[in-house]
């Protein structure tokens, strides 16, 4: 893995107002020698999405291309939420889009340095200890027209500040009786800049710090200092932190520390996803999909199961660039780079998962054919295989009609066809069940057309895939579809919320699917190409002799389309 920026990986980025302004302040020396520092500093409480792919990309691609350092930071400061095993989520999914950090560290890393700035920002005149409740300062801050209103405790001297916030500390009030506020500007048109709230007391065990804290800095307090601490050059964010930068740049300026930089980006929005993790915890929570790792979930992990590449992921996020305006963009994006990057790599193979008995009444009844396969037509160096060839055979039960329709060019009575790799067949009867359907279609074939040529040049319209049936192999196949039936989740008629879009159609589970026998063996997330039907890799919940198979996606490119449109 790697932190490496290059066109053949998809990680070259059109130009954007980041990149262009770390170029100036590489000419303006703006930092002096300071190397190019980069952080991406996700909250350890759920599982990373599609959307923070975004910011990953672009705070590893930014320092990798100018020479710089990127570190993951985890600002762990609201223990309630926090867990272990959410570090761990996100160090593995890091890792797996392709990135190394060059330093690992946490928030908690600092919690007696920040404490100790708090001190001194309390003896500078510049934060005192407010003894009104939460709801109290929320009264008296104001709105957007209204100017807030000072606290009764503002104006206590630095002495008795000290003294209360050092017994806060030690533990000596009880939860929620007192906070520890920057004294600011309660009349300033930013509602940030009205003494926020630096510390509250909190008695709750830190999956790092355990015990020894019961009272933890706010955000807004311990991201810029973090920041400054690791000398971050560039604090990249997106733009709902932009009415917070006037506040990131107070602390450090009053503190007189390393002149870290924030800006902000577009985050990333896709049409039928939730990307919030207040919400996607509510689905895990609640049982409305198996966990933050399955495939119908935007997590990263639930994207990896599914079968997505993380180069895919890279591409995408390098195509859509930045800006300074959110947007959505269409889920077919993503998806089509998904089908780009597959396209190259993921072997072809043939699966039928309705499967339709045909039966070959002239092949001889115990020959075996071996037939040649391409293994991917994309890769040269792939090469062949052989595939079975026998005289009952499996192929898909929409491969065949009866009585077909207008402009149905697949097999149907007295029509021929190629199977794939394999010969020519032309339909001759049919078997059916007591109900009436169709469970066994009698074809003949002809020998002259082995590799699916006639000798004779005639021509069939229609190519369809097949598996021997004496050869194939079981296996559960899972299609997932979009996890909301709307573009936009969020959206719901009055006294529902976000649940109400679920698509109660968002797995199917096919249990009898049959595989050619090259598969008997595919490991846990191989990715292949399932010829006519899309994008599949192997869940973790395969087994040998018990292949458990999830379409990634379709084969069908619907933004591929729009892009030649247009």
């Amino acid at each position: 893995m790697s932190n490496g920026n290059n066109s053949e990986s998809g990680e070259s980025r059109p130009s954007n107002f980041i990149r262009d302004a770390v170029i100036d302040d590489l000419k303006t020396k703006k930092f002096g020698e300071a190397t190019i520092q980069t952080r991406f500093p996700p909250e350890p409480n759920g599982y990373l999405h599609i959307g923070h792919a975004k910011s990953i990309c672009l705070n590893f691609g930014l320092a990798a291309e100018f020479g710089g350092k990127t570190n993951l930071r985890f600002d762990d400061t609201n223990p309630e939420k926090e867990e272990q095993e959410y570090v761990d989520s996100i160090t593995q999914d890091v890792h797996w889009l392709g990135f190394n950090w060059d330093g690992l560290h946490y928030a908690s890393d600092y919690f007696d340095q920040l404490c100790d700035w708090a001190v001194k920002l309390i003896g500078d005149g510049k934060a005192y200890v407010d003894d009104l409740s939460a709801d109290e300062i929320r009264k008296h801050r104001g709105t957007l027209t209204e100017p807030g209103k000072d606290s009764p405790f503002r104006n206590r001297d630095a002495k008795e500040n000290l003294n209360l916030f050092e017994r806060m500390r030690k533990g000596e009030f009880p939860d929620g009786s007192r906070v520890l506020r920057a004294k600011i500007d309660m009349a300033s048109p930013n509602l940030n800049m009205r003494d926020p709230v630096m510390y509250r007391i909190l008695r709750a065990d830190h999956h790092r710090t355990g015990s020894k804290w019961c009272i933890y800095p706010m955000y807004d307090f311990a991201h810029g200092q973090s920041d400054s601490i690791e000398r971050v050059t560039h604090s990249v964010c997106t733009l709902e932190f932009e009415d917070h930068r006037p506040l990131y740049n107070w602390f450090i300026q009053q503190l007189g520390i390393f002149p870290s930089q924030q800006m902000e980006f577009d985050r990333l929005n896709l049409t039928f996803t939730l990307l919030s993790k207040r919400k996607l915890l509510k689905l895990v929570q609640e049982k409305y999909v198996s966990g933050w790792d399955d495939p119908r979930m935007p997590t990263l992990s639930g994207v990896r199961r599914r079968g997505y590449t993380p180069q895919s992921i890279r591409n995408f996020c390098g195509a859509i660039g930045v800006s300074k305006t959110n947007g959505t963009l269409d889920l077919a994006m993503l998806e089509h780079f998904v089908r780009e990057d597959l396209n190259k790599r993921a072997p072809r193979v043939m699966a039928v998962l309705r499967p339709l008995k045909v039966v070959i009444d002239n092949f001889p009844d115990a020959e075996v054919d071996q037939v040649d396969a391409i293994n991917n037509p994309e890769d040269e160096s792939a090469g062949k295989r052989t595939v079975p060839f026998s005289k009952v055979l499996y192929i898909e039960q929409d491969d065949f009609r009866e009585v077909p329709p207008k402009q149905y060019y697949r097999l149907s009575p007295g029509r021929e066809v190629r199977l794939r790799y394999g010969y020519f067949i032309t339909a001759q009867s049919v078997v059916k069940n007591e109900k009436g359907d169709v469970v066994e279609v009698h074809c003949t074939y002809d020998p002259a057309t082995r590799g699916g040529n006639s000798p004779d040049g005639r021509k069939v319209k229609s190519t369809i895939h097949w598996v021997s049936s004496a050869h194939a192999v079981d296996a559960e196949v899972r299609l997932y579809d979009k996890l909301f039936t709307v573009e936009d989740p969020d959206r719901t008629e009055e006294g529902h919320d976000f649940t109400a879009n679920l698509n109660p159609n968002s797995l199917e589970v096919i249990s009898q699917a049959k595989l050619e026998p090259s598969l008997a063996s595919a490991m846990n997330g191989e990715k292949y190409q399932f010829e006519r039907l899309g994008y599949f890799c192997v869940d973790p919940d395969s087994k040998v002799g018990n292949l458990v198979f999830n379409r990634t996606v379709a084969l069908k490119d619907s933004w591929a389309r729009v892009q030649k449109r247009s």
